[in-house]
């Protein structure tokens, strides 16, 4: 029972080695069925990841040594797994004759996974003395897969400079995102009363309805939405707004997801 999480955890991490290899592979004619795959396997990377933790709690095997390989693999799958995939999308091909365009890929695709590891290492000394119902900064999970949506919304590499300058731009962003102070709802407090139930039931059932409706589209959309609303949600609380209970920092249960 004891190696059960962690091998789920090391499914994450055989998920993200196998997005760097997909990454490598897109050559030739056909680079966007590569490109796909690499940012499908980080979609799965997700879904282990979200499943270890659980997973622990639920069989009662969390431990010491689960935590620091969770973090570990997170730098893997969520930090260079996806800084490998997004240079090699969006900024190789164009940089083999524009230097400035390489230059600006290697710049952001370093912010983004030095930024990633950055979140992480602050969540593990926070474990406990931050509220559990939110994340101090863009999860690193969460910045993965909004690389990820791009490309599986537009799998074709950029053919412009413009077009690469763009996506440098929202590598610099969602890592800027991880790093800073901004509260993220984290969805992990399990509901109780039958309302918050029939809410989180109805929630799923309308996520797969989009996923279904929107398809390739679905993930960009998603993620958009989330930063969005919690970048309002938070200026609604400077502003006084106490619709949705703010943070509130203290003595919490330990965590084990990030």
């Amino acid at each position: 029972m004891f190696v059960l999480p962690s091998s789920i955890t090391m499914a994450s991490v055989f998920c993200g080695f196998s997005s760097v290899v997909m990454s490598i592979n897109a050559a030739g004619a056909t680079p966007e069925r590569y490109f796909l795959w690499a940012a499908g396997l980080l979609v799965l990377a997700g879904v282990f990841d979200g499943l270890d933790g659980r997973v622990a709690r639920a069989t009662n095997t969390a431990t010491e040594f689960g935590v620091q390989l969770d973090s570990l693999a997170d730098v893997v799958s969520f930090g260079m797994a996806p800084a490998i995939l997004a240079y090699r999308y969006g900024f190789f091909q164009l940089g083999i004759n524009d230097s400035h365009v390489r230059a600006a890929g290697w710049a952001a695709c370093f912010v983004f996974t030095a930024c990633g590891a950055l979140r992480l290492a602050r969540f593990n000394v926070q474990v406990g003395a931050v509220d559990s119902r939110y994340f101090v900064g863009l999860p690193i999970p969460a910045g993965a897969a909004c690389v990820a949506s791009v490309i599986i919304w537009h799998p074709t590499p950029p053919a412009a400079a413009g077009l690469a300058y763009c996506f440098a731009a929202m590598l610099f962003f969602v890592g800027l995102l991880m790093v800073s102070t901004i509260r993220f709802s984290s969805f992990k407090k399990r509901a109780t009363s039958p309302r918050a139930v029939m809410v989180t039931n109805l929630s799923i059932v309308l996520v797969l309805a989009m996923m279904i409706l929107f398809q390739q589209r679905f993930f960009g959309s998603f993620f958009a939405a989330y930063i969005t609303l919690s970048l309002i949600m938070n200026l609604a609380w400077k502003a006084g707004w106490r619709g949705i209970e703010p943070p509130h920092d203290g003595p919490k249960e330990p965590e084990t997801v990030h």
